[in-house]
């Protein structure tokens, strides 16, 4: 399954824009710890696309993503990326055993934190965003208060990394697809 099979699946299924942005900077942190592990960089960016590809099919806990397993079947897409998605949330009760699929638990919640945290910014974007700033409000309970900042602390701790550079890792990651994400902004510059 390549990357172009996955994002038809995307769109199959997927017609929320913000959600599909959520996928694809899953995605893309997904190619950023493959290429930093040495790592299939394809299979893992595959794995961050298809994630939430049932969630407005299947919108609740009880269903997402286990009732998605057998549609990502029936596209062919392979069993280690389905064992992925299914095991990239708490509830699901499918273990994380391989590296690809601690990423994918460490990608989900924090993408949306630091969206929420740049979309905040006079900015309205990723190139000046600091994992500082995603400190500050992470400190805020009231700021993003759905983003679930204990799964985000137990991702890290799988991973091995500090959550912190975790966060920076993230943030380069996302701000290489800034545009698909509509978080690249306008660098001021001093006239």
């Amino acid at each position: 399954m390549n990357r172009d099979d996955a994002f038809s699946i995307v769109t199959q299924y997927v017609k929320n824009t913000n959600l599909v942005k959520h996928m694809l900077a899953v995605e893309s942190v997904m190619r950023f710890y493959a290429k930093k592990f040495g790592e299939d960089e394809e299979k893992w960016a595959v794995a961050g696309l298809l994630h939430d590809f049932d969630w407005e099919i299947h919108p609740t806990m009880e269903t997402h993503p286990s009732e998605g397993e057998p549609i990502l079947r029936e596209h062919g897409v392979p069993e280690e990326i389905i064992r992925a998605v299914q095991s990239h949330s708490n509830h699901t009760g499918v273990p994380r055993e391989t590296l690809m699929e601690k990423v994918l638990f460490a990608s989900d919640e924090i993408t949306g934190l630091i969206t929420a945290v740049a979309l905040v910014r006079p900015s309205r974007a990723l190139y000046d965003l600091k994992a500082k700033s995603v400190k500050k409000k992470w400190k805020d309970k009231s700021f993003a208060a759905g983003a679930n900042r204990e799964e985000m602390e137990q991702g890290a701790e799988e991973l091995g990394i500090d959550l912190w550079e975790h966060v920076a890792n993230v943030i380069q990651a996302m701000n290489a697809i800034a545009d698909d994400l509509d978080l690249a902004g306008t660098p001021q510059t001093d006239q």
